[in-house]
């Protein structure tokens, strides 16, 4: 089991835990069209995400999502990093959450096809190292859906 690592804002970062939260970030962005989560709380035990939707997602639609994360999970999926400009991430990534003192050079975390993302955190170098994910929760509120996840390792 991986422990904790720090990031550059002396935030514990759990990695598998970290790399789930891009899976479902990721998932929820092609099935939706509404973007990654606006609002994010990532620990080791639990973390949440908040989406926003017109309609609380269903049972049924939870239950593909975490089928689908688990899925990835068990195709131990390679993790890579790439270094790109500002100026190649304008026409691939979503802007508005970099930070104004970001380096001109800026990371992308790839999962295998399934995920890229802009991300200066901690991650896993295959999803096997995951172990299984579950929705524990959710609930939907003035167009808000919050997911509330674990990993079971």
């Amino acid at each position: 089991m991986e422990a904790p690592v720090l990031n550059e804002h002396n935030k514990q970062e759990y990695p598998p835990m970290h790399t789930a939260e891009h899976l479902l970030n990721g998932e929820m962005a092609r099935r939706y069209g509404h973007g990654r989560a606006f609002s994010a709380h990532i620990e080791r035990k639990k973390s949440k995400l908040d989406y926003h939707l017109p309609n609380s997602l269903t049972e049924v639609e939870l239950k593909s999502l975490e089928d689908y994360i688990n899925r990835i999970i068990q195709e131990n999926v390679e993790v890579t990093e790439e270094y790109i400009t500002q100026a190649e991430a304008m026409d691939r990534f979503d802007m508005s959450r970099l930070p104004d003192d970001a380096s001109d050079t800026l990371r992308v975390v790839h999962i295998g096809g399934y995920d890229q993302c802009l991300c200066a955190g901690s991650h896993v170098k295959r999803t096997g190292e995951i172990g299984a994910f579950r929705i524990t929760s959710s609930r939907w509120q003035d167009g808000v859906q919050r997911i509330v996840f674990k990993l079971d390792l």
